[in-house]
């Protein structure tokens, strides 16, 4: 929930809150309930609000506790703030709220940067302790809530979006907002993914997953902890299970992650796709006592072959179990505006056409809701996609070239010859042909002690990085941008540390998520588990035609995309000649993979060369 944001000066300088309050106005869809903006000295906070916990003004922000003397700002849910509350009431703290952002606060007081590790939800937030001029940033282990930081000479600035960022120094023009060359690379090389601390701009960075740093009054970097990661081994404490006990614990796990996200003073629903992920949650609820239960699926107009929609699946759940369904088709025609809408609710380029399904679901919903649970997570941690079970035979060594070649969309001379020269970001070593940026980066995590089989380390690459930079920051942009909160059962941290020790057979038995598979039959019917992969479908995006390789046309052609010049022209001729020929390793359409890049950048007011 909500759009935090904030400046702090190290050089004796005040804030600029003017800047600020444009940084926080950006951020109005993620917050539509209230807006706070506090300032003190070298420090200034703001805050939109999302209610759903402590629905009083008690729970606005930025919170402010003068017993304590801190200001918070905070965005996300902290599922287990009953109990860490009652246990700071043990220790004599005093609460003026129901609200887990004061909870948050108070734990950094008791616990210093050990109170992450007391948190069970998805968070980020920022701590300012008035009399020591300390500044405190954390982010969730998986980092499902974002935090993005502009750090310059004597001052740092956040937000939850990029764009916000963007809308504060838009006065002073005071973001280097030249393209990240490295970044760049990734975006065409790693499947579109940019992991943390990088994004597409030079001048903008987000703080990792499960990490949290403290800022001293000066500027220095007290002290940054990585406080989470989940070692993808054997484990003692798991030997002599059989198959069906880690199903059994698959399933028990996973139900407290469900139960756990109910927390909430508003009404919680499900986006039920049809697809195993989702349908098990909403088995589960139901298996707790649910009644009532709100649930929505998407589908769009078939195009030529290609099917628009899964709303057999989703209707035999729902039937199943009694929901109150809502079964939302979407014409071609809104099709076109819910890409302009996506791509402005991007805080990065993300080529997924499920971008504009979860754009305009999330539109619908929020007619209803402002809180729902949704299926992200198990394919990264459970092996549900193509590229696994090629890694089932092969060395631990091996790894990076198994992932490489059925992962990535291209290799660094593929790249070379569609960057211009200026945009292609060098070899490190000329005489290694794996020593480009994105080469480096997944060799190096992948070599990484911790993990066990080539399986267990690229489930751990998937999990950490992949799923936080592409799923994740989709499923929180798209929703966010109608003031939805999405929450994820299957990223809480004790389900993704038992998928993690799980022994990799399981999770590849049955085609990928064997062990989830087999513990659903208890709870679910044959047909949805048995059932061919789905996803959000959305045919306009799949095969470019009309309007919609119009859009792309224009984009890639306006004077703003020649003036920076990041494409070869003769490779984007020869995509725009056959535009649905020219795929990916992965099948992605190469020319939506340019456009949508050219389309956020000139969204962004982006400018031109280096």
């Amino acid at each position: 929930m909500c759009g935090l944001s904030g400046e702090i000066r190290f050089d004796g300088e005040r804030p600029d809150t003017e800047a600020l309050a444009e940084c926080s106005a950006c951020m109005k869809a993620r917050g539509p309930d209230g807006a706070g903006l506090w300032h003190e000295g070298p420090v200034a906070l703001a805050h939109r609000r999302l209610a759903i916990i402590d629905l009083s003004d008690s729970g606005a922000q930025p919170m402010i506790d003068p017993e304590l003397r801190l200001a918070t700002v905070f965005n996300g849910c902290i599922y287990n703030y009953r109990e860490l509350r009652a246990e700071l009431q043990g220790y004599g703290y005093r609460f003026h709220s129901s609200s887990d952002t004061e909870v948050v606060a108070k734990a950094w007081h008791r616990w210093g940067v050990e109170c992450v590790d007391h948190f069970f939800g998805m968070f980020a937030f920022a701590v300012y302790e008035r009399d020591s001029g300390r500044l405190v940033l954390g982010r969730d282990r998986l980092g499902i809530k974002p935090l993005y930081l502009v750090e310059e000479p004597g001052r740092l600035r956040f937000a939850s979006t990029l764009p916000a960022l963007l809308a504060g120094a838009r006065r002073a023009g005071d973001i280097d907002t030249s393209i990240d060359l490295v970044a760049l690379h990734h975006y065409m090389t790693f499947h579109a993914v940019v992991p943390a601390p990088r994004t597409i701009l030079a001048g903008v960075r987000k703080l990792p997953p499960a990490t949290i740093r403290v800022y001293e009054a000066d500027g220095r970097v007290a002290r940054e902890r990585v406080y989470w990661s989940p070692r993808h081994e054997r484990l003692a404490r798991y030997s002599g299970l059989s198959v069906a006990d880690w199903e059994d614990l698959v399933l028990e796990t996973l139900q407290r992650a469900v139960q756990r996200r109910m927390v909430a003073d508003v009404p919680v629903g499900v986006l039920l796709s049809g697809g195993i992920d989702s349908s098990i949650i909403v088995a589960l609820l139901a298996d707790a006592g649910q009644h009532g239960l709100q649930t929505f699926s998407i589908g769009f107009e078939r195009v030529g072959d290609t099917e628009g929609d899964e709303f057999e699946f989703s209707d035999l759940v729902a039937k199943t179990f009694d929901t109150d369904h809502h079964r939302i088709l979407m014409p071609s025609s809104v099709v076109l505006d819910g890409l302009d809408g996506a791509v402005g609710a991007m805080s990065e380029p993300m080529v997924s056409h499920d971008c504009i399904a979860f754009y305009l679901l999330s539109q619908q919903v929020s007619q209803y809701l402002t809180v729902v649970q949704s299926g992200q997570g198990a394919d990264e941690l459970l092996a549900g996609y193509g590229w696994y079970p090629p890694l089932a035979s092969v060395a631990p060594e091996q790894a990076f070239r198994v992932y490489r070649e059925h992962f990535f969309d291209r290799d660094h001379e593929t790249l070379a010859g569609i960057l211009q020269p200026q945009w292609l970001a060098p070899l490190a070593d000329p005489g290694d042909r794996f020593s480009d940026p994105s080469a480096t980066f997944v060799r190096e995590h992948l070599e990484q002690p911790g993990a066990t089989t080539a399986l267990d380390r690229v489930l751990r690459l998937d999990s950490q990085i992949m799923l936080v930079d592409d799923p994740v920051k989709r499923v929180d942009n798209m929703t966010m941008a109608w003031g939805l909160e999405a929450r994820t059962p299957f990223l809480d941290h004790e389900f993704a540390e038992v998928a993690a020790a799980c022994p990799p057979e399981h999770k590849l038995a049955h085609g990928g998520k064997g062990v989830l598979k087999e513990a659903s039959r208890r709870v679910l019917p044959n047909a949805v588990i048995d059932r061919r992969k789905g996803h959000f479908p959305v045919p306009a995006i799949i095969n470019l035609q009309g309007p919609y390789l119009e859009r792309v046309r224009e984009a890639l052609t306006d004077p703003a995309a020649r003036q920076r010049g990041l494409f070869r022209p003769e490779y984007v001729d020869r995509l725009l000649a056959d535009p649905n020929s020219h795929r990916t390793t992965l099948g992605s359409n190469q020319l939506w993979q340019l456009g949508l890049l050219e389309m956020w950048l000139q969204r962004n007011v982006i400018g031109g060369g280096r």
